[in-house]
């Protein structure tokens, strides 16, 4: 039982995990990981990507809120790490794909995970806000 939360131990400490550890060179892999998907737009396009390759425009579409600029940078980045593919069709205009590669692929399970998190612990972890800033503002 954690004496401050007063809950039970969910999971071992994270300190133990190798991906919190610094590497050889001092690195912390999360954070080296973290620091790609944990913007605001990577782990969605990499969700709308899961079922298959999309258009820039039909991507555009299915997140809502991003700017044609964003979806550059953000599939330029994605790209860049390996975790997307971009294929240019000889078409007129040229036409353009973007999908997973089989390293994108691998983070299906992780993202998965933390989305169920995410759903699960929404209305605790907005609660736990609403508590907060009403303690903060009193």
């Amino acid at each position: 039982m954690n004496a401050r939360t007063g809950e039970g131990d969910a999971a071992p400490l994270l300190i133990t995990n190798p991906g919190f550890q610094p590497d050889d060179d001092g690195s912390c892999p999360i954070r080296e990981v973290l620091r790609r998907v944990g913007d605001t737009w990577s782990l969605l396009v990499i969700f709308m990507l899961q079922p298959g390759p999309l258009r820039f425009n039909a991507l555009k579409r299915r997140i809502e809120g991003i700017s044609q600029r964003m979806l550059t940078v953000t599939l330029r980045g994605l790209e860049r790490d390996g975790l997307v593919a971009r294929t240019v069709f000889p078409t007129n205009p040229p036409s353009v794909e973007y999908e997973l590669t089989a390293f994108g692929r691998s983070l299906a399970g992780p993202v998965a995970a933390l989305g169920h998190w995410a759903a699960e612990n929404r209305q605790r972890l907005r609660d736990a806000q609403a508590q907060f800033d009403k303690a903060d503002a009193g």
